[in-house]
């Protein structure tokens, strides 16, 4: 939501994950909310997320020299014939320097090594990690010698990761290097290859990035998204409700603790703009609640009187997918359950969502099992 529908999010967090499994769930369950990507093949090969990634930093401090590319041919994409393509890339990059006045010799030969090997590897898919070094002085003007050498041969890069320092800033700069060459070289899908960042990003600080303004377009987040910091737990219990048709009570002077007694159908009231502003628990043998019709319903965890509210519309939450042992429907495809998460944060009001002091999301019951509770309570004392 921080992030906005104009940017992609990666997750790229299964080195911080606690365990394989860990791993798997949060590449899952953030796919579900909401991302685009992620960097675990095995998440991809088990549930079908498409998978995303660059190289490690480790791969371009692996390269010192020029001498260490192998193999140094790629054939052109609409072409037969091996071109040499160290020699090409080296050209690109005295062009490069020319037009962005970079000193050619302060240029790390074993990252354009790094880079040119990658491009060779995979030129449908050639992205570069640009701040293992200098990031203007190096990184870049590598990356877009590599990147123009393979646009001579019919291929496009598909993007540039920066992994420190002041992310929108650098995103800024970069962009204008982009459209530089671009106009330059007369290549015009070269000033909008995607910039993406990456560097412990939470939520704040993304907040704070969004509000930059900047010209980025991927977001990988690792850590604060598989170990979640701000809410490590959900704060949620198992509890007897209801034994051979009588209901039960758990009862604690902690009233978050405390349970709410029998069968219950719960809904999910609309106001006329379409959006949720209260779910209702109700027994289940009451008649249920309907659209435009009004109920009088009790605020859980507030000690004032009945209020009556008329939905426009109701929805149903309760679906039954397993009973007696036995999976009772069809269960819906992870894309359809994305489909269906994403669907159901929009019909959540703004000030529901924010990420500083949000406001309470209206719970109730109706006032039978509300009289319930109380009798359940009185007795249980």
């Amino acid at each position: 939501m921080l992030a906005g529908p104009g940017k992609k999010l990666l997750e790229m967090g299964l080195r911080r994950a606690q365990g394989p499994d860990g791993g798997l769930s949060a590449s899952k369950y953030s796919y579900i909310g909401g991302f685009d990507w992620t960097s675990n093949v095995l998440a991809g090969k088990l549930y079908g997320i498409p998978v995303r990634g660059t190289v490690a930093h480790s791969y371009v401090m692996s390269f010192t020299s020029l001498e260490e590319v192998q193999p140094r041919t790629l054939k052109p994409l609409d072409g037969d014939e091996p071109v040499d393509f160290l020699p090409l890339a080296e050209s690109w990059l005295r062009r490069v320097c020319q037009t962005l006045r970079v000193p050619q010799d302060r240029v790390n030969p074993g990252e354009l090594a790094a880079f040119v090997s990658y491009a060779i590897a995979f030129p449908h898919n050639f992205q570069g990690l640009v701040d293992t070094y200098c990031i203007m002085g190096s990184g870049i003007p590598n990356f877009c010698a590599v990147a123009l050498a393979l646009n001579q041969l019919g291929y496009r890069a598909v993007g540039i990761r920066v992994d420190s320092g002041d992310l929108g800033k650098q995103a800024r700069e970069i962009r204008q290097v982009l459209r530089t060459c671009s106009a330059d070289f007369q290549v015009p899908w070269f000033a909008t290859i995607p910039i993406a960042v990456s560097n412990d990003i939470s939520e704040r600080s993304l907040e704070e990035l969004m509000q930059e303004g900047n010209e980025i377009d991927v977001i990988g987040i690792g850590t604060n998204v598989v170990t979640c910091p701000l809410q490590p737990s959900l704060g949620c219990v198992y509890k007897l409700v209801k034994v051979n048709s009588c209901p039960k009570l758990k009862l604690t002077e902690d009233e978050e603790k405390m349970t709410i007694p029998g069968s219950k159908v719960a809904y999910r009231f609309y106001d006329a703009t379409g959006l949720a502003f209260m779910d209702l628990l109700a027994l289940k043998e009451e008649t249920p609640a309907r659209a435009g019709q009004e109920v009088a319903v009790r605020l859980l965890g507030r000690s004032e009187e009945a209020r009556r509210v008329t939905p426009t519309a109701v929805e149903i939450l309760h679906r039954t997918y397993f009973k007696d042992g036995q999976v009772c429907q069809a269960l819906p495809s992870l894309l359809e359950i994305k489909s269906h998460a994403q669907a159901s944060l929009s019909m959540l009001g703004p000030a529901h969502k924010r990420l500083q002091d949000p406001e309470p999301y209206q719970i109730a019951v109706t006032e039978k099992l509300h009289i319930l509770l109380s009798d359940l309570c009185r007795s249980s004392w």
